[in-house]
């Protein structure tokens, strides 16, 4: 019914009309809407900034991190980045400049596998949330 992208690396479905859903925190316990900053894993997931202070997601040496929502083991300093949801213009023009066009395209894909991921995940967990 609806076109499909399909990550190579992933095997979730992304409709193409809901690329602009609204991102949610992926702690169960908050589930605010992201418009600002949040704070994003290298394991695909997102939470407030809030949420990330909170459960220590920023503050706990690099070493000693973890995932709340899946518990996966983040150790290298770039496995939590604090991201800003509406870049500037600029912030947008510069920030791949002087990458290899090889680059340019993995890096999109991978943008693009966390949007699938999290509205696959979030079309699983509204029916869920809707029992409680």
């Amino acid at each position: 019914m609806y076109p499909f992208v399909q990550s190579h690396s992933l095997a979730f479905l992304l409709p193409i009309r809901n690329m602009d859903f609204a991102l949610r925190c992926n702690n169960l316990k908050c589930r605010t809407q992201l418009t600002e900053r949040a704070v994003v894993t290298t394991c695909s997931h997102i939470f407030c900034t809030a949420c990330s202070q909170n459960l220590e997601l920023d503050a706990a040496p690099s070493g000693q991190r973890v995932c709340p929502a899946c518990e996966t083991s983040l150790p290298n300093p770039d496995d939590v980045v604090s991201t800003q949801l509406n870049p500037t213009e600029d912030y947008k023009t510069s920030v791949l400049s002087g990458f290899t066009p090889s680059t340019i395209v993995e890096c999109a894909g991978r943008g693009l596998a966390f949007w699938s991921y999290q509205s696959t995940q979030e079309m699983w967990m509204l029916p869920l949330l809707d029992l409680n």
